[in-house]
């Protein structure tokens, strides 16, 4: 293991001059897990969003939730795939400096503001890309801890308010447009069982300042339709449930709370958000619409003042560059957040290979396939055609 860096989390006031600009998520990639949890190349588990009927019983059906084992360690293979299939339709390298799915970025984007948070990534770099992925070990093991201290009510209750979230999604979407579906389908939601096996996963070209970042993520549903035009905006809807705001309490937690829903959605460029507010019982009885974009400026005219957007932005900003001029060797590295801990840290943990983190078929593709077929194009002169429509020359990139 070699010698810890520290990247200075504290003072946070560092972070908040700057104005650091980013680059819209762009979507250039997709992939949908089927109901057996299958990968799939399209867009078969993409949802549509239609309002539910409120009051909901979100407790409903939870003896049958269908309910995914995700003990095993998936690493970042879905992703990868996915961008093997993005890279063999463009015939050129995804030239970009990180790869990583959208949950890791959300950690790193509060970190100035969740003090008690901990966490631990594994990363790796290959082809001058730093790819990015959670400790799964440490994900299990914080799990397990929360189970048997009893930290959120107890282990069958933090399961059933688990629940809730994904009962809220059944109830709040469709299988197709509310316009090609059937009355009974859209009324009979309430009552069908709940499963979170299938999902729709968007792949994004996005930035903060200087770095340039591929992110993946599973999106909840799409408000009208997706259009066809690769990179057009897109209106996708993040669902979320909450506790009712009854009293300065919960309305302080709602404000915390609303960091990481923005940020989560701000990452894949989703605009709207959702939220279903529900009572101890679990039930929903009221419903909120969130635009993502003012959600910052929403918390800074309040006056709690909890977190700040743009501060955000700005340190997530500087931490990449400097996570590029740290992790600038192979070999697997750590990135570790500590409670209370006014530093982030980055150390080595193997010297040599990648770990688990990249798949053998996307090292594969990257080394034997990809440059094999970029030769046979260079060597024929070959132009492609990029999602836009527009000509682009051997080398440039997707």
């Amino acid at each position: 293991m070699s010698q810890s860096q520290a990247f200075n989390i504290h003072p946070i006031g560092q972070f908040a001059k700057a104005d650091i600009a980013v680059r819209r998520p762009r979507e250039i990639a997709y992939f949908s897990y089927d109901e057996d949890h299958r990968y799939r190349q399209n867009d078969s588990s993409l949802r549509y969003y239609y309002p539910p009927n409120i009051p909901a019983d979100l407790s409903k059906g939870f003896d049958t939730f269908r309910q995914l084992d995700d003990s095993a360690d998936d690493h970042l293979d879905g992703l990868l795939q996915a961008l093997i299939h993005h890279e063999s339709e463009k015939r050129a390298k995804l030239e970009t400096d990180f790869i990583t799915w959208r949950g890791m970025m959300t950690k790193i984007m509060v970190v100035p503001f969740s003090n008690l948070d901990s966490w631990e990534m594994n990363a790796t770099r290959f082809q001058d890309t730093i790819f990015i992925e959670e400790n799964h070990g440490k994900k299990l093991a914080s799990r397990e801890a929360q189970y048997s201290t009893g930290a959120v009510r107890g282990a069958m209750s933090q399961d059933l308010m688990s629940y809730w979230g994904y009962k809220f999604e059944s109830i709040s979407l469709l299988e197709k447009h509310w316009c090609y579906s059937e009355r009974a389908e859209i009324e009979g939601r309430e009552d069908a069982q709940v499963s979170n096996y299938a999902q729709y996963c968007s792949i994004v070209r996005t930035g903060f300042g200087k770095s340039k970042m591929v992110i993946g993520g599973e999106v909840d549903a799409v408000q009208d339709i997706k259009p066809l035009e690769q990179g057009a905006p897109i209106n996708w809807v993040e669902l979320k449930t909450s506790a009712e705001l009854v009293n300065e309490k919960e309305v302080n937690k709602y404000e915390r709370k609303l960091m990481k829903f923005w940020a989560q959605s701000f990452l894949l460029g989703v605009p709207k958000i959702i939220v279903g507010f529900r009572d101890q019982q679990g039930w929903v009885h009221r419903l909120e619409e969130l635009d993502t974009q003012s959600i910052p400026d929403k918390i800074l005219r309040s006056e709690r003042k909890v977190w700040d957007g743009q501060t955000c932005i700005n340190f997530t900003s500087a931490f990449l560059d400097w996570l590029k001029e740290t992790i600038t060797t192979e070999g697997v590295w750590r990135i570790r957040k500590r409670e209370k801990s006014p530093v982030l840290e980055v150390f080595k943990i193997e010297e040599s290979g990648m770990g688990n983190i990249l798949s053998d078929a996307f090292v594969e593709w990257r080394n034997d396939t990809l440059p094999r077929i970029l030769t046979a194009q260079k060597s024929e002169g070959i132009t492609h055609v990029d999602g836009r429509g527009q000509s682009v020359q051997n080398g440039d990139p997707p």
